[in-house]
């Protein structure tokens, strides 16, 4: 047993001492002693060469930890260590990470901020829930995390070495076992961006669009285009005028999203939520009769399930995902199509990629894209207000709200989200620019 701890010891900390040396972007880079390194065989052969002895004492530290907080071995697939206090089911623990909390980083050092999702059969939500909690509390991560039979969803922060555990684990468990690094986007931000801490749930859907996916399933959904491919589209659409009155530039994002960042010449359908956005179909089907409709979405994961709906509509001529979404795009063309800033759903509010503002401030009409939460403590909605502004105390949704006139309980809705149209009606495409009035706010 002590023979199989020690071997243990001597795998962990050498992995976990290739993991620190990662740096942050799309592609896999290791960066030690002046050396950049893009094939992890590479980095381990230097660090077993050139860095024994930090190795020797990460290992040492480990197997002191593991004595004063009462480890177990145990092999599934490869020999783990973990916690005795905290198992809470034997099927939970194989998949748990090889990880000790004083390894993975303080809360407040800089990081990443992880968005992914997997559409595939969970079979027991509770046991995932379980070990995203347990994985969770373990690697220091925070975030947001929607569980379903259809699938997982996500966005959670943490540091570099944390998240390089969390994407390993998720990638090993055996629901999740299709994704891939690369279905992982990725943005500097840290756990106190989140401050719900981590919050893990179980839904009918792993995004809500309010109808059940044995009426319209993701696997029906809209081919996915590469980003270059979807590039290449959008740069059709502007350019050729036969293009701009046959297709469609459809974002599925809502009205508070594309206000600050969208495609040029984009569909950006004023609507408060997804789920209305069944209902924003059957209302605009005349609109995208026999059209080739491009969609897209922040990540990718609205559009599986969005795209699916409209073609099962059986109205247009193609239906088409960009595949990664908005952040993947971005990530490649930075001062392409898109312009403004990327809403994300976590205190950062807004990811910039160009210096371009679309929005102005609620109030005065100043350039303005930076939310912040309307002053009204029982409000939820977000505000556009500029930096004058704020100093003249103009920080709320509504004048109900500027008054502080609520009844002392949390609304989702107020008074400037309560008097909106639910679903608008858009306009055909007109001659000249081939969109529609609505296109652009």
């Amino acid at each position: 047993m002590e023979k199989q701890k020690y071997k243990v010891a001597t795998k962990l900390a050498f992995s976990r001492f290739v993991s620190t040396k990662e740096t942050v972007g799309d592609a896999r880079v290791w960066s030690c002693c002046g050396e950049n390194y893009t094939e992890i065989i590479c980095m381990q052969r230097h660090a077993s060469r050139h860095h024994s002895t930090e190795i020797n004492h990460l290992k040492h530290k480990i197997i002191l930890h593991g004595k004063r907080i009462g480890l177990q071995s145990e092999t599934c697939g490869e020999a783990s260590l973990i916690p005795l206090t905290h198992l809470s089911h034997d099927d939970v623990f194989p998949w748990l990470p090889e990880a000790i909390e004083e390894d993975v980083g303080n809360i407040d050092e800089p990081g990443r901020i992880l968005l992914f999702y997997k559409y595939c059969n969970v079979s027991n939500t509770e046991h995932v829930r379980n070990w995203q909690l347990e994985l969770g509390r373990r690697l220091n991560i925070t975030g947001k995390i929607r569980i379903a039979t259809e699938g997982l969803n996500g966005t959670v922060g943490g540091s570099i070495a944390a998240t390089n555990i969390y994407m390993e684990a998720v990638m090993k468990h055996p629901f999740f076992q299709g994704l891939t690094r690369d279905d992982f986007k990725t943005s500097t931000g840290q756990s106190l961006h989140f401050s719900c801490g981590l919050k893990v749930g179980i839904f009918a859907e792993i995004v809500p669009i309010g109808i059940s996916s044995t009426c319209v399933s993701h696997e029906e959904a809209g081919p996915h285009l590469s980003v270059e491919e979807f590039h290449e589209a959008v740069s059709d659409i502007m350019t050729d005028e036969k293009k701009q009155k046959t297709a469609v530039l459809l974002d599925c994002r809502n009205f508070y999203e594309s206000r600050i960042g969208q495609f040029k010449g984009a569909l950006a359908p004023d609507i408060r939520k997804f789920s209305y956005f069944p209902e924003y179909v059957d209302k605009n089907l005349d609109y995208f009769k026999d059209k080739s409709v491009y969609m897209y979405c922040t990540g990718g994961i609205r559009c599986e399930r969005g795209s699916a709906y409209l073609k099962s509509k059986g109205v247009c001529k193609d239906v088409f995902q960009l595949h990664g979404g908005i952040h993947k795009y971005l990530q490649k063309y930075p001062d392409g199509y898109f312009r403004g800033k990327l809403f994300v759903f976590d205190d950062r509010y807004a990811i910039e990629f160009n210096e371009d503002v679309i929005s102005d401030c609620s109030y005065c009409g100043t350039p303005c894209d930076q939310y912040q939460p309307c002053s009204s403590q029982h409000c939820h909605q977000l505000v556009l207000s500029c930096s004058g502004c704020r100093l003249k105390y103009l920080t709320a949704c509504c004048s109900t709200c500027q008054k502080n006139e609520n009844d002392g309980t949390p609304r989702e809705e107020c008074e400037c989200t309560s008097s909106r149209e639910r679903v608008p009606l858009e306009n055909q495409p007109n001659i000249e620019t081939g969109v529609s009035d609505h296109a652009v706010q």
